[in-house]
C-alpha cells in the first residue's frame, strides 16, 4: 500500500466499527481487517442490551458464591468447564482477588459513567438518517420468581443508587402490571427506567454500511497470520489476503485478541465465555419491554418483529461448539417466566465474549508499541459500551484529551 490508513483497525465488531465511525467523523482514513463478515462474533445475536444498570464488574463478592455452586454445573448460568489450563486458572486466581468488596466499589463509578456516555451516544447514532437499528428507550425489567432472588436484587440495587444508578423496586403486582406476559408467580422485580434495547446485527452492520460509503476500507474474510514489528512500533499485518499497513494499529478481536496479541510478546488475560441466544419470531402477546429473568440469568428483548432469548456464560476456552442443555435451559427459563411456550428457536446462535478477570475493559495504548491501541474485555457489555469505546479509541489516536481518566483500564494493570 502507498498509502497506508491513518488507523488499521483488526476486528469487525462492535467496538472496531464504532471506532471506525468516530475516526472517519474526525476525517481520519481507516481500513479494518475482520476474519468473516461483519459482526459476525459476539455483536451478531446477543440481547441487544444498553445498560447503566449493569455497572457493577463481572467480578463481585455474590459472583464468587454463585460461581462456586454453578460453575460445575452444565446447565448453570455460569459454568466453567474443567479443564487443564495455566490461562484459565491464572485467570480465576486473578478474578478471586478482584471480586473484592474494595475493588468492585472502586470499579462500579467507571463502569456507570462509561454505560451511561454510551447511552447518550447511542440516542445521537438512532437518529442518523438511513441506521434503523430498532433502538428503544424503554427502560428494562428484572423479575424475580422466588423471594430469596427479590431479596438479593433489593441489595443489589441499593448498592446502585449509593453510586447514582436509579433502580426502581417493585411488588408482584406491579411488575406484573409492567409486563402483563409475565406469569403470576412472579415474586416482583427491579425497573431500570435509563437502560435501552436495539438490534445488534442491524446495528454494526448498519453502521459499517455507512463508514464505507464515507470512504473507510473493509477487508472482510480475511484472517490475521502474524503482525511484524520493529523495535517499539508495529510494521505490518501479515494476513491470508496479503500485507496491510496502518500509522496506528486498533486491536479489538474481542475473545480472539490474546492469540492475535501473542506475537507481539503481549499477555492479555481475557478469558472467552461463551453465550447462546434464541430468536424466534415476536408473538402478539409477547413481552413488550426488554426483560431480566433474574433467578436464570436469561435477557428477553423485543427486536421489532424478533423476540430474543440470551444467556449462560459458558468458560470453555475457544469453543464454539453448541451445548443443547445450555439451549435448553434458557428454553426453559423462558417458559418458567412468561405466558409463553417453550421456545422453539427458528435461530440458535452462539458466540464467544471477551471476559478479564477484573471485569472492566482493556483500553488504551500499550505501552510495549507506540502506535498500538488495545481494546478488547468488554465481557456481556461490549454491545451497551460499544459507541464510547470507540470513542475513546478515536480520541486516543487523535491525541485529544479523552472524556474519562482511563488508568483503570490499562493492559498493564494485570
Amino acid at each position: 500500500m502507498n498509502n497506508p490508513p491513518d488507523i488499521l483497525i483488526l476486528g469487525g465488531g462492535v467496538i472496531g466499527v464504532c471506532a471506525a465511525h468516530y475516526l472517519c467523523e474526525e476525517g481520519a482514513s481507516v481500513t479494518i481487517i475482520e476474519k468473516g463478515e461483519i459482526a459476525c462474533g459476539s455483536s451478531f445475536a446477543n440481547a441487544g442490551l444498553i445498560v447503566p444498570s449493569h455497572s457493577i464488574p463481572l467480578a463481585e463478592p455474590g459472583a464468587l458464591a454463585a460461581g462456586l455452586k454453578w460453575m460445575l454445573d452444565p446447565a448453570s448460568p455460569f459454568y466453567i468447564q474443567p479443564r487443564l489450563a495455566a490461562d484459565l486458572w491464572a485467570w480465576v486466581a486473578r478474578f478471586i482477588v478482584a471480586a473484592r468488596e474494595p475493588q468492585m466499589r472502586r470499579a462500579i463509578p467507571l463502569l456507570r459513567d462509561l454505560h451511561t456516555a454510551s447511552a447518550s451516544l447511542y440516542q445521537g447514532l438512532a437518529a442518523r438518517r438511513g441506521l434503523d437499528f430498532d433502538y428503544e428507550q424503554k427502560g428494562m425489567l428484572t423479575a424475580y420468581a422466588s423471594m430469596r432472588g427479590l431479596r438479593h436484587a433489593e441489595v443489589e440495587a441499593k448498592l446502585l443508587a449509593e453510586f447514582g444508578v436509579r433502580a426502581d423496586l417493585l411488588d408482584a403486582a406491579e411488575t406484573r402490571r409492567r409486563e402483563p406476559a409475565l406469569r403470576d408467580h412472579i415474586a416482583g422485580g427491579v425497573f431500570f427506567p435509563n437502560d435501552g434495547h436495539f438490534n445488534p446485527a442491524k446495528f454494526v452492520q448498519g453502521l459499517a454500511n455507512q463508514i464505507e460509503e464515507r470512504g473507510a476500507r473493509i477487508q472482510r474474510n480475511t484472517e490475521v497470520l502474524r503482525i511484524e514489528t520493529r523495535g517499539n512500533r508495529i510494521q505490518s499485518v501479515l494476513t491470508t489476503s496479503g500485507t496491510f499497513y496502518g500509522k496506528q494499529i486498533v486491536l479489538a478481536a474481542g475473545a480472539w485478541t490474546p492469540r492475535v496479541a501473542r506475537d507481539l510478546g503481549i499477555n492479555i488475560p481475557v478469558q472467552a465465555a461463551k453465550g447462546y441466544s434464541l430468536t424466534v419470531p415476536r408473538p402478539d402477546d409477547g413481552p413488550s419491554l426488554p426483560l431480566i429473568l433474574g433467578e436464570a440469568r436469561v435477557a428477553v428483548t423485543p427486536m421489532g418483529g424478533l423476540l430474543r432469548f440470551a444467556g449462560t456464560l459458558e468458560m470453555a476456552g475457544m469453543d464454539l461448539s453448541v451445548n443443547p442443555r445450555r439451549v435448553a435451559a434458557i428454553a426453559h427459563a423462558a417458559a418458567s417466566y412468561l405466558k409463553v411456550d417453550k421456545p422453539a428457536a427458528t435461530e440458535v446462535w452462539r458466540g464467544l465474549r471477551p471476559c478479564t478477570p477484573d471485569g472492566l475493559p482493556i483500553l488504551g495504548r500499550a505501552r510495549r508499541y507506540e502506535n498500538l491501541i488495545i481494546a478488547t474485555g468488554h465481557a456481556m457489555g461490549g454491545m451497551s459500551l460499544g459507541p464510547i469505546s470507540g470513542k475513546l479509541v478515536m480520541q486516543i489516536a487523535l491525541g485529544q484529551p479523552t472524556e474519562f481518566d482511563l488508568s483503570a483500564l490499562r493492559v498493564e494493570r494485570f
